[in-house]
Parts: C-alpha cells; sequence; structure tokens
C-alpha cells in the first residue's frame, strides 16, 4: 500500500512540476509587415493610413488565447484615411433651393437648354411686417393682387409688382461654377427638367483593429498583434499566427490534461491511505 501511495505522490508531483514550470507560448511576430505607434503612417496597395488612435478601453468578459475571464482592459487601435469622392445634386425645374441664406426658384426654359436661372423668392411677409405703412397681408381684388398702405390716414391700394422689389436673378450654364453649401459646385448638366450640380468631397474612412482581430486593408489580409500598449503590428503571415494558435490550444490541452492527473493522483493516493487504516474484519 505504501508503494502505491508514493507511485501516485509522485506522479502528482511531477504533473504538479510540469504545470507550475512550463512556460505558455504567446502569440508575437518577428518580422511584421508593420509595427507602427498613434500617428505613424502606412502606404498598403496604394492605399496611405494614418494610426489616428491607440487607446485602452475597458471589457466586459475576458477569454482569447493566453487571457483570463472577468472584466479586463483591450487596445483598440483606429486607422483612418481620407478618400475623395465625387457627389452631385439635382434641382428640379421650378424647385426652391437655398441659397446664401435666401431661397430661389430655379427656372429652366427651352427644349435644349444649356443653362438655368435661379430667381430670388422675396420674403414678401417680412417685407410688409418691416413698412408700419403697410398692412400685414396682400389683397386680392379682381385684377390682382395689392398691398394696402395708409399715409395720412388715407389708404391706397398699390400693385404687388410695384410695391415688393424686383427679384434678383443669377444665370448659369453647363461648366459653371457657384458657391453653394460652403464649397464650390459646377453645373455637370442641363436639361429641361432638371439641373445637375457635381463636385469633390473629402471623406474619412476609418477601420477599427482589436487584439489578435483579421483586417483586411486594400487588397491584404492582416493579423493585428499589439505588442505593448501603444504599438501595433500587422503581419500579413495568416498561416504563422494559426500555427501558433494551434500550439497555444495545443498547451492549454495538455495543461488542463497534467492537472486533471494531479487531481486525480492526489485523491488516489488519499483513497488509499483511507482504506490502510480500514480495520480487518477477520
Amino acid at each position: 500500500m505504501a508503494v502505491y501511495v508514493a507511485l501516485f505522490v509522485l506522479i502528482a508531483g511531477g504533473a504538479g512540476v510540469l504545470t507550475a514550470t512550463a512556460d505558455s507560448p504567446e502569440i508575437g511576430f518577428d518580422n511584421p509587415d508593420f509595427e507602427v505607434s498613434q500617428n505613424d503612417r502606412i502606404e498598403v496597395d496604394g492605399e496611405e493610413w494614418t494610426v489616428a488612435e491607440i487607446t485602452e478601453v475597458e471589457s466586459g468578459g475576458g477569454g482569447g488565447h493566453g487571457g483570463g475571464g472577468g472584466a479586463e482592459t483591450s487596445i483598440v487601435a483606429t486607422l483612418e484615411r481620407n478618400v475623395t469622392a465625387d457627389q452631385s445634386e439635382t434641382w428640379a425645374n421650378e424647385s426652391t433651393v437655398q441659397l446664401d441664406d435666401w431661397e430661389w426658384r430655379v427656372e429652366i426654359t427651352g427644349d435644349d437648354p444649356n443653362s438655368f436661372t435661379l430667381v430670388e423668392v422675396p420674403d414678401r411677409q417680412a417685407i410688409l411686417e418691416n413698412d408700419p405703412q403697410a398692412d400685414n397681408e396682400t389683397v386680392q381684388r379682381d385684377d390682382g393682387e395689392y398691398v394696402v398702405v395708409t399715409e395720412d390716414g388715407e389708404s391706397t391700394l398699390v400693385p404687388a409688382g410695384e410695391y415688393f422689389p424686383a427679384p434678383e436673378e443669377r444665370a448659369y450654364a453647363t461648366g459653371d461654377s457657384l458657391e453653394y453649401g460652403d464649397q464650390s459646385v459646377t453645373v455637370d448638366n442641363v436639361t429641361a427638367d432638371q439641373a445637375v450640380l457635381a463636385w469633390e468631397a473629402t471623406e474619412t474612412e476609418s477601420i477599427e483593429i482589436e487584439q489578435h482581430s483579421r483586417v483586411t486593408i486594400g487588397e491584404t489580409e492582416f493579423v493585428a498583434h499589439f505588442a505593448d500598449a501603444s504599438t501595433l503590428q500587422l503581419s500579413s503571415d495568416i498561416e504563422g499566427y494559426e500555427a501558433q494558435v494551434a500550439q497555444i490550444d495545443q498547451f492549454q490541452q495538455y495543461s488542463s490534461g497534467l492537472t486533471r492527473v494531479l487531481v486525480l493522483a492526489f485523491l488516489s493516493s488519499l483513497l488509499l491511505l483511507g482504506a490502510a487504516f480500514i480495520p480487518s474484519r477477520y
């Protein structure tokens, strides 16, 4: 009985030593395609990206290779680049558009036009309210629209066409430029039904990268690894990364097996010791 107990203790001790002294393999790239920090730039397939930010964020749940459970801190990098995109807007004939903080009516004439006219739409209500001698609304008669103007106690009907100032007009042809929405736009095309404005706008495209995530930049796929809290590595060696993951999984399986051996050997020793002290019935 003592020999068996010693054997199980020896097995448990060996399993314990192996479990305690074994070094867990970790993901790492000796020759990554890129190793960058915040504000560094990389060029991939003709696209230039900037590392706009590398930050640590709190995440609830752990896991992953070499990680534990519970709340933990993860690292996220943001790559950004400016992209120039073609944009356009269509103004329909007789529609109203906002330009220079004012309303204008689009007027297109002819069956095959190459230009259009913006006609100012005056704020008649504001003009009437600012004139103390005029009523705040026009009146309609059989022969037209009038404004009631009172001077020295005497009211007079003034034709609306004479009272209100002539609207401003602006004409634009295909290829002309105008300022619209804080940017310069070009008249791209004019038909009997509409005018098309075109311009180029700069947009910011961004990519968020997490630890050991796969990301496609341009036409190349990378796997990401943060060597520390401020350094991002990108490697296109996907097979090498997968081999490291497989090695870590195998290590964890071996470690789990050794732990089970340790527990079983220890329990077996206790069982044998307990059995040795059971009094014999004979």
